[in-house]
């Protein structure tokens, strides 16, 4: 049993980041304060992260 609700990758550029998650598929967000922001809303407890 996965101890973890989702496992998210993240691909880090300069001006965007691509995130992929097991469960809910790919989103973008912008690489700056309001797009981490924007991330942390979306991420459910006991998820995973790794870059």
């Amino acid at each position: 049993m996965n101890k973890y609700k989702e496992t998210f990758g993240v691909d880090i550029s300069k001006d965007v980041f691509d995130v992929h998650g097991s469960s809910s598929g790919h989103n973008q967000f912008k690489n700056d304060e309001k797009g981490f922001k924007s991330f942390l809303k979306i991420l459910p407890n006991d998820s995973i992260v790794v870059m």
